[in-house]
C-alpha cells in the first residue's frame, strides 16, 4: 500500500467520526539544524498558563512549513500570511520551514518553538496533522491549529482551509477559452480529496467555457519538487496540453509551458513575475484567518473548530485578467459565488468519467459510501450536496483523462 492511498484511507476513516455530524524578525532555515524554530531572543523557556493566554499577554504565534518560502506557491503564500497577521495583532512571530511530514525534524521543530514559549503554532501541511493533534494533547496550554486537515479536539486543536474549489472552477473557465488544441494539463500532488475536488471544479469550469476540451492529470506523489513538477509538465506538452496548471508548490509547471510557447494558469500565488505565460491563477490570502485566531487567542476566547472560508470570507480569490474573452462570464460566476447565488458542485449536472450522474442541482443522485468502508454511507440518494461529499471525494468528472486513484 502506498503512502499516498494510507494517507487517503486515514482521511476516510477519520472523517467518518466527524462527518456525521518564514521569521517576523527572525526566520527558520536549514542551516539551523533539524530543530529549525528561531524565535526572539527574549523567548521564555516555559509555555504560557491558561490565565496569561485569557488575559492575552505575550502571545506568540509560530509557523511549521513543509518547504522553502521561496517566492511564489503554498508557503509563500502562508509567509505572507504570517507577516500580515503580526502586523495585524501585534503579536511576535517565527517560521521554519522545509520541514518534513512525519519524522523527527517536525517534532523537533515543534518543541523548540514551545520551549521558547510560543502558545500559537500554525501546522501548514496535511502530512502534519496527525502529530499535532498528539502535541495538542500533551500541551494543553498551547493553541494548535492545523491547514489543510480535518481533525480537531475541543480545547485547543482546530483545523483552517479555504474553498479553493471556487476560484479554481473560473480558472478553468480562463483555461477553456484558452486553448486551441482542446487538451489542457494538469500537474498533480497526491490523488487525495483535496487535490481531486480542485481538479474536478477546475475541470467543470473548463466545461462551461469550452465543452470540447479535456483535461489530462499527471500525479507527482510529491508537493514541492521542481524536476519532477517540470518532467511531469513536459509529459504533457508533448501529449499536446497548450495550457498548463497544477497543484505543487513550485513554479516548474509555468516555466515548461512558457518555454513551449503555451498559456500557464498558476496556483497560490500571482506567479505573474516568475512565469512569462502566466495568465491567472486561484490565490490564498491567510491573514484574515491568522488574524482571528491568534485574535482570539489574546482574548482568551479560541474555540477550536473547522473552518473552510471561501471567497466570500476573502481566504481565496482569483483575479479575472482582461485578456481572456470570457473575462466577463468569469468575473459573473465570481460576483455569483460571493453573492452566494452560484456555487461549484450544486449547480447542473456532476457526471464522473463513468457518465453516472453524481450530483444534480444540489442533490445526491447515487449512494456514495466511503470506498475504503463501503458499509459507511457518505450520502444518500437524494440527500442534499453537503461538505461530507466535497471532503470524501474520490472521482473524477467526465472532461478528466487519468485515474483519480493515483
Amino acid at each position: 500500500m502506498t503512502r499516498t492511498m494510507k494517507i487517503l484511507i486515514a482521511f476516510l476513516a477519520a472523517f467518518g467520526l466527524i462527518a456525521a455530524a518564514c521569521g517576523s524578525s527572525t526566520a527558520g532555515s536549514d542551516d539551523e539544524g533539524t530543530d529549525g524554530a528561531v524565535a526572539s531572543d527574549d523567548a521564555g523557556s516555559e509555555t504560557e498558563s491558561d490565565d496569561a493566554m485569557e488575559e492575552g499577554s505575550d502571545v506568540k504565534a509560530a509557523f511549521v512549513m513543509v518547504a522553502p518560502v521561496g517566492d511564489a506557491g503554498w508557503n509563500f503564500m502562508h509567509d505572507k500570511g504570517r507577516i500580515g497577521a503580526e502586523a495585524a495583532t501585534g503579536v511576535e512571530t517565527a517560521f521554519v520551514e522545509a520541514i518534513p511530514e512525519g519524522g523527527a525534524e517536525f517534532d523537533n521543530a515543534v518543541q523548540q518553538f514551545i520551549d521558547d514559549g510560543f502558545n500559537v503554532i500554525f501546522t501548514t501541511s496535511f502530512g502534519y496533522m496527525d502529530a499535532t493533534e498528539r502535541f495538542a494533547a500533551e500541551n494543553p496550554d498551547v493553541v494548535f491549529e492545523h491547514i489543510s486537515g480535518f481533525k480537531q479536539n475541543d480545547t485547543n486543536f482546530g483545523n483552517t482551509f479555504g474553498r479553493m474549489y471556487q476560484p479554481r472552477y473560473i480558472a478553468g473557465m480562463a483555461a477553456g477559452a484558452a486553448t486551441e488544441s482542446n487538451k489542457i494539463g494538469y500537474v498533480g500532488a497526491f490523488p487525495i480529496p483535496e487535490v481531486i475536488r480542485g481538479i474536478n471544479a477546475f475541470a467543470l469550469g473548463v466545461a462551461a467555457t469550452n465543452p470540447d476540451a479535456t483535461v489530462e492529470v499527471v500525479w507527482t506523489s510529491t508537493w514541492f519538487d521542481p524536476t519532477v513538477e517540470g518532467n511531469s509538465a513536459q509529459a504533457l506538452i508533448d501529449a499536446g496540453a497548450d495550457v498548463l496548471t497544477m497543484h505543487q508548490d513550485s513554479t516548474a509547471t509555468g516555466q515548461a509551458i512558457t518555454d513551449a510557447g503555451g498559456t500557464f494558469i498558476g496556483y497560490h500565488s500571482d506567479m505573474s513575475e516568475q512565469v512569462g505565460a502566466y495568465l491567472t491563477a486561484p490565490v490564498w490570502n491567510w491573514t484574515p484567518r491568522y488574524s482571528e485566531v491568534i485574535e482570539s487567542v489574546k482574548a482568551g476566547n479560541y474555540q477550536p473548530g473547522s473552518y473552510w472560508g471561501g471567497m466570500a470570507d476573502g481566504v481565496v480569490d482569483i483575479t479575472i485578467p482582461d485578456s481572456s474573452p470570457v473575462a466577463a462570464d468569469m468575473q459573473k460566476v465570481k460576483d455569483d459565488i460571493i453573492s452566494g447565488d452560484f456555487d461549484v458542485f450544486d449547480t447542473g449536472d456532476v457526471v464522473d468519467q463513468d457518465g453516472n450522474v453524481i450530483i444534480s442541482n444540489g442533490v445526491v443522485q447515487t449512494e456514495l459510501t466511503d470506498p475504503f468502508d463501503p458499509s459507511r454511507v457518505v450520502a444518500a440518494e437524494g440527500d442534499a450536496l453537503n461538505d461530507g461529499v466535497l471532503l470524501t471525494m474520490s472521482f473524477f468528472v467526465e472532461n478528466v483523462v487519468g485515474s483519480p486513484a493515483g
